[in-house]
């Protein structure tokens, strides 16, 4: 590996360019601090940041960087994809971040490259770096253990939310734009969240903002129990709506959870060590319910429909398949992607702690989504969304070694501050935002409210699409929120 030109700093080295059809690609790693607010100190521990570089071979003048907030619920369909978005995007000057549970940044720069820094995951085929995952330091089931205690572990991972990841993409912006100039930012869901963050500390890195279901609740303390009041109540909807489209999978999912409640220990053993239980089953509707254009609703359903292995012998006894077993270990990716897991309710988290809302309110909500219940007594078995519950770390085998560490971060007090709303309030810098009305993981009506905070913003309201609107409607979102910025789209 060699540094990216003949005067770079030790902290940033770049790769080899290669080639993939109609691409051209070249990774870079920086060395970061872990704690930014130590940087001074000598014995700060140092981490690696990665990023891949994407050339546009005949896109002559679309220059873009893209800096990525990634979830870890969509497969290599995104390499694709925003290929695409590189070849087709000219004359812009923008650094764009996006999260479909993929997000991604896109900055111009002036020799004509795409750069391409991705937080949260790796997927096959495209890179996404955010700090603890992907090649960025992965902290894995698996490299965790390394930590001494729970306690040492849990004084690292503080150093993983939206501030770090702003303070990351600060460090790289001044060493790859030319002049350490602003670039422009798009942020889909929690990227969304960190182009909040970055509105409110490093503005002056900032020349463009644009949001897809993406703007956080933002007021004093823990915004988590605000947030699953609101979340418990729209996956009400969303799976009265997926029985409506799927009337048969309510006796479907009532028969698994009579089977799974009526098994020893209360349910059956999983591939991969854990157990599937009814309330474990019932998380399906983090991915099933929440995406469009076929990735939610009709994914669920094909899923269900091979729950049960066929009787070829008479008298055998009725037992689920083990392509529907391994399908729900591969659902929610919890055993590769320990951190969202672990840092989840976290992101909400200033100044108080999050003592598992997600729990809390669901058992606030009694009998509802109570699954065996529910099935006993005939009623559709309500799923759960974008929540994590704490008996998590038994069911998931993967995740049992984490649990000590999980719980000490959920009574976690003093988080350091992620919004400021004087800053949003006297904005300077131009932000358009896609408000997804039918939204599942980020609320509406919570977005909003911040929404009124940020000042000079301007809103694109639209029911056309679900949380995954960049992913199912790419090209029509990005031009909508761009000419809303460049003046196509005039204030009325």
């Amino acid at each position: 590996m060699t540094s990216s030109n003949g005067n770079s700093p030790a902290d940033h080295f770049a790769g080899n360019w290669i080639s993939v059809p109609e691409l051209r690609l070249r990774d870079h790693y920086f060395t970061v601090p872990l704690d930014y607010s130590s940087v001074s100190d000598s014995s700060c521990p140092k981490i690696s940041v990665f990023a891949r570089e994407v050339v546009a071979v005949m896109a002559v003048n679309a220059l873009m960087a893209l800096l990525s907030f990634a979830n870890l619920r969509f497969t290599n369909t995104y390499f694709s994809y925003f290929s695409q978005l590189v070849r087709r995007i000219n004359h812009c000057h923008i650094f764009y971040i996006c999260k479909v549970d993929l997000a991604l940044s896109l900055h111009v720069l002036q020799n004509r490259k795409v750069m391409v820094l991705s937080f949260f995951l790796e997927l096959p085929n495209a890179v996404f770096i955010q700090r603890g995952t992907g090649l960025s330091t992965p902290l894995t089931t698996s490299s965790m253990r390394q930590m001494k205690s729970a306690e040492d572990l849990a004084e690292y991972l503080k150093h993983f939310r939206a501030d770090n990841i702003v303070n990351d993409a600060e460090f790289i912006r001044k060493r790859i734009v030319p002049e350490a100039g602003p670039w422009t930012i798009l942020g889909q869901s929690y990227g969304g969240f960190c182009a909040v963050t970055y509105l409110s500390f490093a503005p002056q890195g900032l020349k463009q903002v644009l949001v897809t279901g993406g703007i956080p609740p933002v007021a004093d303390g823990c915004t988590a129990d605000a947030v699953y009041h609101a979340c418990f109540e729209k996956i009400s909807r969303q799976t009265e709506k997926y029985y409506e489209r799927f009337p048969q999978d309510v006796e479907v999912v009532q028969d698994i959870v009579k089977f799974l409640a009526n098994s020893e220990g209360g349910g059956v053993p999983l591939p991969s060590g854990g157990m599937l239980t009814p309330r474990g089953l019932q998380t399906l509707g983090l991915s099933g319910l929440g995406a469009g254009a076929g990735a939610g609703f009709e994914r669920l359903h094909y899923m269900l429909e091979r729950a049960w292995d066929p009787v070829i012998t008479p008298g055998a006894q009725k037992q689920l398949s083990y392509c529907f077993l391994n399908a729900f270990d591969n659902w929610g990716a919890f055993n590769t992607n320990p951190l969202y897991v672990i840092l989840h309710e976290l992101i909400y988290c200033e100044g108080a702690p999050s003592q598992w809302a997600a729990h809390r309110v669901r058992e606030a909500n009694g009998s509802k989504f109570d699954a065996i219940k529910a099935a006993k007594e005939g009623r559709p078995v309500y799923f759960t969304g974008e929540m994590v519950f704490p008996w998590m770390f038994d069911e998931i085998s993967s995740l049992k070694h984490l649990k000590e560490v999980a719980h000490i971060l959920s009574e976690k007090k003093d988080w350091p501050p992620l919004y400021d709303v004087a800053a949003l309030e006297n904005n300077k810098v131009p932000v358009a935002a896609a408000l997804y009305y039918e939204d599942m993981f980020v609320n509406f009506n919570l977005a909003m409210k911040t929404a009124e905070h940020i000042s000079g913003i301007r809103l694109w309201i639209t029911n056309e699409y679900m949380h995954s609107g960049l992913q199912d409607g790419g090209s029509h979102v990005f031009d909508h929120l761009m000419e809303m910025l460049n003046g196509k789209r005039p204030l009325f």
